[in-house]
């Protein structure tokens, strides 16, 4: 337990956060007191605010009040907004460059081409939703005769809710190609059967060729009504992918650098802690892999948005501009469909404490680290760059993070404050609660408790044990969603354009 009732988080800030539930009359920083309960995790003003106040926290502005405020009152959505046009103030700082370090290896599989790969799967990988039962069907038969083959993770079937009723040609076609191939060459799959319905829009031979991709012993393409039906792609697909088992069985891993580590990096069920613990923590072991080589993916595109400009300070002035493109790109959308970038908090979020989307994107960003940003890359490309780069994704947890693996991460680092319970096979999933009660009262899916920040615990010292965790689980250490069996249904590439 902490020994402070609540945290002021900068020296400019009109508001701390409470660590424990305030009672009326508890000491704040600076001396003053709350004057109302004040639910741990949430906002208390540290001075009175005339209504229209900026409101700071972190240094930065996180909205403006929209009446006003006493000290020592409650700071939330009955009196906080996002305001006209809330400043992004000054205080980002710069990047900091990677300091060098000892060389460190993980133990993990050599692919043919040179990659390294944390699991080692193979894959029935679905253009169509039509075909996405038999999918699961093939997935399901091969992975009761696994024990037949040593050496084999599981087999994941990757379905989706789309590939037909959709533009044969555009972005919406193109982005879902480009990620059901990003998920058909990822390291982690051994081996990939291609499975379609025959008369979708999404033809498996279009696809294939838009993608690059050509069939070999470890890439086959079928189609339902091709092999002659449900029951008969069932028994085909089978043998197709015990091939591919038989193939890639007794493979070894070997000793690699960290360099062929690509991790995403995700926050979901967000709470008023995830800035102060899980996500700088997770910044600090993210500083770590950089050190080493390694590569970090940040998406979420609408949660950074009011903390963009930390990230373009430490930017090339291209890379700077990429990003502000997607910003623009954002705003115009949402702008389009009658919302607000407002509207992404949701009402776990704001349950755990947060607000506003600009407060929701200060702590979010916090996951990147120090280091440069070295590019910004579009949904579900492949991520070569190493360091820290960006892509832009939905804020939705689970089509931000097949993203990120459709792109090639190979680990998934996931912060949480409410309790997201998420997998995303092949990539295994590291969850890091923000707070020591969820951990408590979800041992069976949290990995980390980063709760222990607030009692103390550095956030340096807790970024070393997120790392070192990092560098287990790409060795083979199973995560909690790995043990539950989590992660085929997490699946969800992004649906662009309209449904016909």
């Amino acid at each position: 337990m902490s020994a402070v009732a609540a945290l002021r988080l900068h020296p400019h800030d009109d508001v701390a956060v409470a660590v424990v539930a305030l009672a009326p009359g508890a000491a704040l920083p600076g001396g003053g007191h709350a004057a109302e309960a004040i639910p741990a995790g949430h906002k208390v003003a540290l001075h009175p605010l005339a209504a229209g106040s900026v409101v700071r926290k972190y240094g930065q502005a996180i909205g403006a009040t929209t009446q006003a405020v006493a000290a020592g009152a409650w700071v939330h959505v009955h009196n906080l907004g996002l305001g006209d046009a809330a400043p992004r103030l000054p205080g980002g700082g710069t990047a900091t460059a990677p300091v060098p370090v000892t060389p460190r290896t993980f133990e993990g599989y050599l692919r043919a081409d040179g990659r390294g790969a944390t699991r080692n799967y193979l894959a029935v990988v679905t253009s169509v939703n039509c075909s996405a039962h038999v999918a699961r069907a093939v997935a399901r038969r091969a992975e009761d005769r696994l024990h037949e083959f040593p050496g084999i993770d599981g087999v994941v079937p990757i379905t989706h809710a789309s590939g037909c009723a959709l533009d044969g040609r555009g972005a919406a076609i193109d982005v879902l190609r480009r990620t059901l191939a990003g998920y058909a060459r990822h390291a982690n799959f051994a081996g990939v059967l291609m499975l379609g319905l025959g008369c979708e829009t999404n033809q498996l031979p279009d696809l294939l060729a838009a993608e690059g991709l050509r069939e070999s012993d470890t890439l086959g393409a079928t189609t339902i009504q091709g092999e002659g039906g449900t029951a008969a792609t069932i028994a085909a697909g089978l043998e197709r992918i015990l091939a591919m088992a038989a193939a890639a069985t007794g493979v070894k891993r070997v000793p690699m650098p960290l360099s062929h580590l690509t991790l995403g990096l995700q926050c979901g069920g967000s709470d008023g802690y995830s800035g102060i613990t899980a996500n700088p923590a997770l910044g600090a072991a993210v500083d770590r892999l950089v050190a080493h080589g390694g590569a970090a993916i940040l998406s979420e595109t609408p949660e950074i948005y009011g903390a963009e400009h930390l990230l373009t300070c430490r930017a090339t002035p291209v890379v700077a501009d990429a990003l502000m493109a997607r910003i623009a790109w954002w705003e115009a959308h949402v702008a389009a469909t009658g919302g607000s970038m407002d509207n992404n908090p949701s009402a776990g979020n704001k349950a755990g404490g947060l607000t506003t989307i600009l407060e929701k994107s200060l702590g979010a960003v916090a996951k990147a680290g120090s280091t440069p940003l070295n590019a910004v890359y579009g949904y579900a490309e492949p991520v070569t760059a190493r360091g820290l780069s960006f892509m832009d994704t939905p804020g939705y947890d689970p089509v931000a993070a097949t993203g990120q693996v459709a792109g090639g991460a190979n680990l998934i680092a996931f912060t949480t404050g409410r309790g997201s319970v998420f997998g995303c096979r092949p990539a295994p999933s590291l969850k890091l609660a923000t707070n020591s009660d969820l951990f408590r009262r979800m041992a069976g899916d949290m990995d980390i408790d980063c709760g222990r920040i607030l009692g103390g615990m550095s956030i340096d010292a807790m970024g070393e044990e997120i790392f070192e965790a990092l560098v287990a689980t790409a060795s083979g250490r199973l995560t909690k969603s790995e043990e539950l069996g989590i992660g085929d249904d997490e699946i969800q590439p992004w649906r662009l354009g309209a449904t016909m």
